[in-house]
């Protein structure tokens, strides 16, 4: 099994050495990853630039590679041959928020798993559900260990054409842990704000606050399986067609 890591918190984030670290376990890793912080960056591609590439140790002393281009360029690079390997998997993590609801559009690390899915290549994001201002190191065990429980159960049963895997695990210890749950997107609540700012010459800037988003706790939610300590498995379909709505809007006259 040849698996392919990578992140949208760049190369040097703990989250993805821990994920890479537990999927060893399973067979040959490679870490590919941006080489700074990519976060809410959504599905980028770079497509009017040359892209860098170096190789680099991680803290473990393992290599990786790292590019100055996006989550998506880490993936689509190792797929369309860069490193002269083919790929079984690309799992995606672990990311220190969840990504559950309307997140998985802004999500860098959902969609480099969506790049995988697009290049044909099975696509597993996997984050954790990190308390709200929490300080401190986090503890990325559990969410280490779902992530593996998941790629095996993925391995094992192999995984449905064009759609991604998307794992939120809520931040307790592998023994709190109440199960897996197959989840769909649950409604995730902004409560974002423009703040108006000034510089010190007096020109004004923008700023996009607010509080943390929340969500609707309903059941069979990815928030609320969360909520009740369970390992949220969602599959994201790659359509995005709306089948009912475009029926209804096959009655419009166009006259």
């Amino acid at each position: 099994m040849n698996i392919l890591v990578t992140n949208d918190d760049g190369v040097t984030a703990p989250g993805l050495l821990a994920l890479a670290q537990e999927l060893r376990k399973l067979g040959k890793v490679t870490v590919f990853a941006p080489d700074k912080n990519w976060s809410a960056s959504g599905h980028v591609k770079t497509m009017e630039r040359p892209l860098r590439v170096k190789e680099v140790a991680l803290a473990d002393g393992t290599s990786a590679f790292t590019s100055d281009g996006a989550p998506s360029d880490c993936v689509a690079l190792p797929l369309l041959g860069l490193l002269n390997e083919k790929f079984d998997l690309v799992v995606s993590g672990i990311n220190p928020n969840a990504n559950i609801g309307h997140d998985v559009t802004y999500s860098g690390t959902v969609t480099a798993a969506m790049e995988a899915v697009i290049n044909g290549v099975t696509g597993i994001a996997v984050s954790l559900d990190s308390p709200e201002g929490f300080k401190g190191l986090l503890d990325y065990a559990t969410s280490a260990f779902a992530a593996r429980r998941v790629v095996e159960k993925v391995i094992a049963a192999g995984a449905p054409k064009d759609v991604v895997i998307n794992v939120n695990v809520p931040y307790l210890k592998e023994n709190e842990l109440k199960g897996f749950m197959i989840t769909r997107q649950g409604l995730r609540v902004y409560r974002d704000e423009l703040i108006v700012r000034a510089d010190p010459r007096g020109k004004p800037y923008y700023w996009i606050g607010g509080e943390a988003p929340t969500g609707i706790d309903e059941a069979g939610t990815d928030f609320s399986a969360l909520q009740a300590g369970y390992v949220s498995i969602t599959p994201l379909q790659l359509d995005l067609t709306a089948y009912t709505t475009a029926d209804a809007l096959r009655k419009w006259e166009f006259q």
